[in-house]
């Protein structure tokens, strides 16, 4: 059963250093974000990691200190619901920190019940898309001062399962559990293209990814019968430190420092970006008022 397992997870490995590199992941204090700590700290980087839940935080870094065998790491609080808390915690790493070569946006909830962040906003595209938005922002002076520097955001390919409802961007109208969480996981993956796109010439890279069907805490929200299905797709998941190894590879990797905007899974890029221009041109695109034909017509239209 596990060389059949085997068989759908490409095999990476690295001996990348990143001694002097400032590393800030947020959802550090569990799953794919702790793993992900580790890797880096024995790589030699400073980590940061940003929390949510101080309690379980300060478990997990001892459980990071004593893995990596390094003590440069840092806890600090954040909670991506809340927009003060963002901007003081994004104060305080201006302030106090030199550096920020890569940021790793990692935080998430999954098909939560209904509920709405300090700010007003669902919350799933409230966590998973704008709290890292506003994070970002606020840090990406520090970043491009850091550059050559990456900024990581761990999505889904559930992107790929809905379009964004901006008539109904905080599903107030109605509420799909599985669609506010793919809308979230989208804006993940244009935020990534955008900002690439806006970064061009800085020296910041942006990379967005699937991390796999990872058995983690974000399975929580799921009902009874969904935790049931759920324990036949466990054979075929991953579990956290190979769920962690996409976002290890978007960090390291030195083949991707002269990519930026691309969509990774296995550590291999599934996007495909071009930069051809249709300037004179005319396209005319049948059910483009939602999903992939929506998309397409906002890909065509920033290309002239």
């Amino acid at each position: 059963m596990q060389a059949f397992r085997n068989m759908f997870r490409k095999s990476w490995s690295s001996a990348e250093r990143l001694e002097g590199r400032t590393v800030l992941i947020t959802g550090a204090n569990s799953g794919i974000g702790k793993e992900t700590a580790i890797d880096l700290a024995q790589r030699g980087a400073k980590v940061i990691m940003a929390c949510r839940d101080m309690d379980r935080a300060q478990t997990a870094v001892k459980d990071v200190i004593e893995r990596s065998g390094s003590q440069n790491i840092v806890c600090m609080k954040l909670d991506l619901a809340d927009s003060q808390s963002i901007r003081e915690f994004a104060e305080a790493v201006n302030q106090g920190e030199p550096r920020l070569d890569i940021l790793i946006n990692n935080a998430g909830v999954m098909v939560c019940p209904y509920g709405k962040t300090a700010d007003g906003f669902e919350m799933q595209m409230g966590v998973n898309h704008l709290g890292h938005f506003l994070l970002t922002h606020l840090l990406l002076d520090l970043i491009k001062r850091s550059a050559p520097a990456r900024i990581i955001t761990v999505s889904s390919m559930a992107h790929a399962w809905s379009s964004i409802d901006l008539d109904d961007i905080n599903s107030e109208k109605s509420y799909d559990k599985r669609r506010a969480y793919s809308q979230s996981k989208l804006a993940n993956v244009l935020f990534t293209r955008s900002l690439a796109q806006r970064l061009e010439g800085t020296g910041v890279t942006t990379y967005s990814l699937h991390p796999g069907v990872v058995q983690t805490d974000l399975w929580r929200h799921l009902s009874g019968p969904e935790q049931f299905l759920m324990r036949f797709a466990k054979p075929f998941s991953k579990n956290s430190v190979q769920g962690a190894q996409t976002t290890i590879y978007c960090a390291v990797e030195p083949s991707l420092e002269k990519e930026s905007g691309g969509y990774y899974r296995n550590m291999f890029r599934k996007s495909w970006s071009s930069a051809e221009r249709l300037e004179g041109r005319t396209v005319l695109i049948t059910g483009a008022n939602s999903g992939i034909g929506k998309e397409t017509a906002v890909d065509l239209a920033q290309r002239g």
